[in-house]
Parts: structure tokens; C-alpha cells; sequence
């Protein structure tokens, strides 16, 4: 075990991948390996075909104690450059290979070794600064970026470098866009708060109940870094974008400066997804009284002038989609009752990106699917005017949102289950589809995974292939099989574990805990086994969990696989996306 202490995290960064933001905790001993590489390996690397740079091999150029990946070949400025990897200890740096003596401006701490030839080699680190400014200046198409109304999966990364090479994989068979690198709030932390030794936050999972945050072990800095080195190793040139998902608007005085931090960490992030779920005022939607409608505006808009125009802008006849739609004064009333605050906030946080981001471009998305504890997922569905309103005031403010996640009645942890069934699914989203496509709008669709193949369908069709589907926990899930077939004494330490958290959760109260854990134990067949609710939906919990002292407890057990599970893996991850792509994106409009 090599572990490293920064500040009050002490981790082994080989076996906690995505913790740390740099994938060269100790770049002294890498600069001292590329001392000793005899000059012959540069040699050849520097007279590669820059067009064909696989024509040499396959598979990463192995020296001894050093190999670098072919995939990552690009040539700029008179430089080639190159990923490479110490096998000893898994670090990995960005090799510079070329005839200038410069000092290059990459990186200020870059190593420099002369050749005979006179050839300089370089090392860069792959800190998150550094890559950023590499994907930047040498290799834009092997970096994260923004994709803008492009279809694409959202692929939730639970144990990230397991997971990346099938879904890059499954990206090049379906010739499908992703966002590659896409966790939320709940599943990551900031590094500070390991670093300083911070205790998890409690949060709310929509459908599920509280919850511990950061329950991966990753955090936003280090699973950006290890997500970009991964397509950057691989021989593949995938279009994907980095989501830092589901960014909480919280109710209470710090809600708004705990966003701006998770948008700090996650700076470098080509997709944003704002999730203002929570500061929504959703029983203003539910008041019918002209008195009411009318206090919502004067208590949101005070200028008489303003709240004039507004009404006016919003009141207007529009012809859309084959049906006119005007809404009246009461129902701007209550949308203004909803909304007015959360888009206030929407400001601010897009605002805040700008001065931290400058003019690189971005993805943004507003996210109304979830509901806090105590509104119904059912009772807060998004109608035509209440998404019309939406874009019409996104508009009109002039925010530069790309896309938008309506509240289409899909839960977490669950396939489709509204009363009005598939059908009024499929009419429900078809016509929001077509009303956002008019304004300029992409719709995504949260938990994806939840759903079966004929409500995938269902959503692939209601938007001709044309949205953003993102799936999750149920990659987690399938790496539980995998080891459940491979590794059952591993899976079922798992599996004990994860009983035994439920239930603790049941003996507190918890009604989601007790359906779960009284299915197990009805069921015929009730043994450990990856697709038993309790452990589909509380599996969770044992990965991230930390000690008392902020030190992972378990996360090292699974990042320690032979290569035969990861080759499994792939395959099945691969075929897993593959699957969901084509239910998803195979459908020509119509």
C-alpha cells in the first residue's frame, strides 16, 4: 500500500481512484523514471506517424517502467504529445516530446530532459489545471466540452474507472454522445471536505429519504480528472461532455453560497445541472382564489410598472405546436408564485459561473423532475403552460439555458407508474417535446435507469431520439452481478453489510427501509443476490462510508480487482449502454 496525507486525508490514490485532482500525487518519482528511460523510447515516440500513430502496435508503447498510451498521441506546435503511466504505482503524466528549449507554459513545474539527439522531453503533470489548459491549448477533441442540443446519454460514474472503458466502448459501437462524467451532490464531495477532515452532509434522495453525501467516495475535482484521463488514454476520439448534476438550490440563508461552492470544485465541468427543485413555492400552483394570484405577483414583482409588463409579455396569444396558448392573469399569478425566486437564484449561480469560467462555453440545464419530502411526485407533474412560462421567463431574462428536465411524473427506483399509463406518458412528453423544440429547449430525462425497455421506448419515441437520458445506480448494480458471479465471498461481505444497514434504517423509522427489508424476507428466495430491492436501492452505502477520523472505511475492496473483472465488466457495461442507446436514440422522427 503506497498512501499519501494531505492535510487530514490519508488515502492510497491507486486503490481511491477519483478522490484526489491530480493523477500524479508524487510526479518526483515519475520525472525520476523518464531520468533512467533509455533515449531510444523517446526516440521512437517522437518519429511517429502523426497521422497513424497505431501503426507501430496496439495497446499502450510499454517500456519497462514506463508506458504511454497511443490514443493520446497529438502533435501541436511542433510538440507530440503523449499520456503515459508508471505501471509501479498507476501515476500518470502528459509527455511532451520535441526540438524547442523554450520553457513551455503548460505547466510551471514541468520537468525537462535534454537528449542527445536534441530532442527535449517534458513532464507535465496531469493535475486538473494542467489538463484543463492541455485540453485547451493541444487536444480539445480529447477533452470534456460542451455539446449544446446534441442527443447523448448522461452515464453516472458510481465506480468510475471500472465503468469508463465500457461505456466509451458502448459510445464507439452505438455512435452515441455522452456525458461521460456526470455525478450529483449526493454522490460526490468536495475535496476540501476530506482534506479538512469534514463531516458527510445529510441530504434528501427524491423517493428515498435522507442521505449521506459523497456516498462514492469520489469527489467533483478528482472524478473530473480521472474521467478526462480515461478517454484520453483510450484509442477512442468519444464527443462527451462532464456533468456535475443535480447542483441543489437549498431553502435557508446558506443555500445559495453551498451551490457556488460545488460549482468551484467542479469549475471545469462542460455541463451544469441547476437543480431547483427544493426552493420551488409548489402550493402556489394549487391556489385558485384571483386574491391570492394577485399577492404572488405584487409580493414577487413590487415595481407596478414591471409587474405590468410582465403580464403583458406572459399574457400574450401564441400560436405553438397547432394550439394557442394565453395565460391569464391568475395563472401568471401562480407561475410567478412558483418560479420567481428559484429563477432569481438561477441568476445569481450563472452569474457566479461566468466570473469563474470567463467565456468558456458550457451546457446548462434547469432541473424541476424532483420534489422535496413532502410533495407528491404526482402532484407537481409540468404541464404545456407551466413549461411555456418556464421558457418564455428564461428567455426573456436572458439565461443561457440549453436545457431543461420537466417534472414528466418518473420516479427514482421505480418503472413508470402513473395511473395514466404508457400511453399518457408517451402524449405527455410528446408534447412538451415538441413545445421545447420550438423555443430552442432540449429536454433530459432523469433515472432513466429505473425504467423498463418499453418506457425507454416510449421516451425514445415521444422525442425522436432526441433527448438527454441519464442513468446511474443501475451500473452500480450491474458491478454487484459481476462480482456475484466472479467473487461471491466479496459480494457477500457486500451484501451482509448492506443488510445489516437496512436495518439499522428500519429500526429508526425509516417506512422506505421496512418495505424493502420485509419484501427480502417474504420473498422465495431470500438470499444475498444483487437485484433484492434492499440491495438495489441501500448497496450504497457501504462504498464511501467513513470512520470516525474521515478515513474511507471499505471504498480500497472496490478498486481491487484483477484485470479479468475489469475485461468482464467492460463487456457488460458496454452492452448494458449499447442497449439503452438504442431504445433511446434509434428513432427517426415522424
Amino acid at each position: 500500500m503506497s498512501e499519501i496525507r494531505i492535510g487530514a486525508l490519508e488515502v492510497d490514490p491507486q486503490k481511491n481512484p477519483a478522490v484526489l485532482d491530480t493523477g500524479s500525487w508524487r510526479v518526483e518519482d515519475v520525472q525520476a523514471v523518464v531520468r533512467t528511460t533509455p533515449e531510444k523510447y523517446f526516440q521512437t515516440l517522437s518519429n511517429l506517424d502523426p497521422v497513424r500513430p497505431h501503426s507501430g502496435g496496439s495497446g499502450p508503447f510499454t517500456e519497462e517502467r514506463l508506458r504511454v498510451f497511443p490514443g493520446s498521441y497529438a502533435h501541436c506546435r511542433g510538440s507530440r504529445w503523449f499520456l503515459a503511466e508508471t505501471p509501479a504505482d498507476g501515476q500518470r503524466v502528459l509527455l511532451e516530446i520535441s526540438e524547442h528549449s523554450e520553457k513551455q507554459s503548460l505547466s510551471e513545474s514541468a520537468y525537462a530532459r535534454v537528449l542527445a539527439a536534441g530532442l527535449v522531453v517534458r513532464v507535465h503533470p496531469t493535475d486538473a489545471d494542467t489538463l484543463h489548459r492541455y485540453f485547451q491549448r493541444v487536444n480539445p477533441e480529447k477533452g470534456p466540452r460542451a455539446l449544446g442540443a446534441v442527443p447523448r446519454l448522461g452515464v453516472g460514474v458510481r465506480h468510475s474507472v471500472f465503468m469508463w472503458p465500457g461505456a466509451l466502448e458502448a459510445m464507439q459501437r452505438g455512435s452515441f454522445s455522452a456525458n461521460l462524467i456526470q455525478n450529483s451532490v449526493r454522490e460526490l464531495h468536495m475535496l476540501k471536505t476530506l482534506t479538512e477532515g469534514q463531516p458527510s452532509r445529510e441530504n434528501y434522495l427524491f423517493s428515498f429519504g435522507r442521505i449521506q453525501e459523497g456516498h462514492t467516495g469520489s469527489t467533483f475535482e478528482g472524478l473530473w480528472v480521472a474521467g478526462a484521463l480515461a478517454a484520453l488514454s483510450s484509442d477512442l476520439v468519444p464527443r462527451y461532455g462532464a456533468d456535475a448534476d443535480h447542483i441543489q438550490v437549498k431553502r435557508g440563508s446558506d443555500g445559495l453560497d453551498r451551490a457556488k461552492q460545488y460549482l468551484d470544485a467542479s469549475r471545469y465541468y462542460s455541463f451544469y445541472t441547476l437543480d431547483i427543485s427544493d426552493v420551488l413555492n409548489y402550493r402556489a400552483t394549487w391556489e385558485f382564489s384571483n386574491a391570492a394570484c394577485s399577492q404572488f405577483l405584487e409580493e414577487a414583482i413590487p415595481d407596478r410598472g414591471l409587474r405590468s409588463d410582465i403580464l403583458a409579455y406572459h399574457g400574450k396569444q401564441r400560436w405553438l405546436s397547432g394550439q394557442t396558448y394565453c395565460l391569464d392573469e391568475s395563472e401568471v399569478g401562480r407561475l410567478v408564485g412558483k418560479y420567481w425566486t428559484a429563477l432569481d437564484s438561477v441568476e445569481q449561480l450563472v452569474a457566479y459561473l461566468h466570473s469563474i469560467r470567463g467565456n468558456e462555453p458550457f451546457d446548462l440545464e434547469i432541473s424541476i423532475d424532483e420534489t422535496p419530502a413532502e410533495i407528491a411526485t404526482f402532484d407537481a407533474i409540468t404541464g404545456e403552460a407551466e413549461l411555456l412560462f418556464l421558457m418564455l421567463e428564461i428567455s426573456r431574462r436572458g439565461i443561457p439555458v440549453t436545457h431543461l428536465a420537466p417534472n414528466f411524473g418518473i420516479e427514482k427506483g421505480t418503472d413508470y407508474r402513473g395511473p395514466d399509463g404508457l400511453d399518457g406518458l408517451a402524449q405527455r412528453i410528446r408534447r412538451l417535446y415538441v413545445l421545447a423544440s420550438e423555443h430552442g429547449f432540449f429536454l433530459d430525462c432523469h433515472s432513466g435507469d429505473d425504467l423498463s425497455r418499453d418506457t425507454r421506448l416510449t421516451v425514445g419515441r415521444s422525442t425522436a431520439g432526441r433527448v438527454h437520458f441519464k442513468v446511474s445506480p443501475s451500473l452500480q448494480v450491474l458491478f454487484a452481478e459481476t462480482l456475484y458471479d466472479m467473487y461471491p465471498q466479496t459480494f457477500e461481505w457486500w451484501w451482509n453489510d448492506t443488510l445489516n444497514w437496512v436495518r439499522r434504517e428500519a429500526e429508526t423509522g425509516s417506512s422506505f427501509a421496512i418495505d424493502c427489508l420485509r419484501e427480502f424476507e417474504r420473498s422465495a428466495n431470500a438470499h444475498p443476490h444483487p437485484n433484492h430491492a434492499l440491495f438495489e436501492h441501500y448497496n450504497f452505502a457501504t462504498v464511501g462510508r467513513r470512520g470516525a477520523d474521515g478515513s474511507f472505511e471499505n471504498r480500497a475492496r472496490f478498486y481491487d480487482f484483477p484485470a479479468e473483472f475489469a475485461r468482464e465488466l467492460t463487456r457488460r457495461v458496454a452492452a448494458r449502454l449499447h442497449s439503452v442507446a438504442e431504445d433511446v436514440f434509434d428513432h427517426p422522427p415522424g
